[in-house]
């Protein structure tokens, strides 16, 4: 079917609008990259825009040699894989019962959960009951008290219940149990609602610090978040060293600019491989009740 000037005037205005708004998300990154291979003299009188200005690789040299953010690095790397396995365990063992009509407490345990999604746990209740667990200044507190996010595990539900049943007739003829349909038949056809919500729940867990700040005691044991969170609000930590023997060819401006591309690059690298499953899964995983 020809198209039409109107529709071409349309598609080309809407190419334009996603490419302004890629740039307007890209720039913000591009900015600090450019300042964190920048002078510091240009970076503090703001002559960086989105290309480095004398460029030098002296802030990354001293981020990338600092064990302390490799240590916290290496902390939110566990919590991301850690949590991400485990909450996606719990979270198909929990969607896959939901998702068949003919289970008895269906209604009632989804009314229960979606009820969750409307009223969240105060916070003081919440810390304490953390607290008696005895999960205190732990990284189990880190990844225990959000294991189900509700919202993904209703999506992965609802994907499930788009799986038509005659296929679990035909392998419980053939003798299958119930696990042995979960793995061998609904995981396999499941691959873009399980890597869009396995992307939702490792992006939550890598940018953990609410609950890093309220659990977490031990400086050893922070999160990523929480150490750049130190860094940006005490930028001289991380400079003091090179600062007293006189290396300026960083300071604390292009230090921050480095520590935050540090600790939100490796999150991004995650988004090309799993891309081609996400608009998929999370539009399959929304289509039914």
């Amino acid at each position: 079917m020809k198209q039409t000037y109107g529709g071409k005037l349309f598609q080309l205005f809407n190419y334009l609008f996603l490419i302004a708004a890629a740039a307007t998300m890209l720039m913000p990154l591009l900015q600090l990259l450019a300042v964190s291979f920048s002078s510091p003299i240009a970076a503090d009188s703001k002559e960086v825009f989105l290309l480095p200005v004398e460029f030098t690789t002296a802030s990354w040299a001293h981020v990338l040699q600092n064990e302390g953010l490799w240590l916290s690095f290496g902390i939110t790397v566990y919590i991301t894989i850690a949590g991400t396995l485990i909450s996606m365990l719990f979270s198909v063992l929990t969607a896959y019962p939901l998702s068949h009509k003919d289970f008895l407490f269906r209604k009632p345990i989804m009314l229960g959960i979606i009820i969750t999604m409307i009223f969240n746990a105060p916070m003081i209740p919440f810390f304490l009951t953390v607290r008696e667990l005895g999960l205190m200044n732990s990284l189990w507190a880190l990844i225990l008290p959000g294991v189900i996010g509700t919202f993904n595990m209703i999506i992965i539900r609802t994907f499930f219940m788009g799986i038509p049943k005659e296929l679990d007739d035909s392998a419980r003829i053939d003798g299958c149990s119930d696990a042995g349909i979960l793995f061998r038949i609904y995981l396999p056809l499941s691959k873009p609602v399980m890597a869009t919500v396995s992307l939702f729940y490792a992006v939550g867990y890598w940018n953990t610090f609410s609950r890093a700040v309220l659990f977490i005691r031990d400086p050893e044991k922070w999160p990523l978040q929480m150490k750049l969170r130190a860094y940006l609000t005490s930028p001289e930590e991380l400079a003091a060293v090179n600062l007293i023997l006189g290396d300026y060819d960083f300071n604390t401006t292009t230090l921050k600019a480095a520590t935050i591309l540090f600790a939100t690059i490796p999150i991004i690298l995650v988004y090309p491989y799993l891309q081609k499953y996400f608009v998929k899964g999370s539009m399959l995983g929304s289509l039914k009740e």
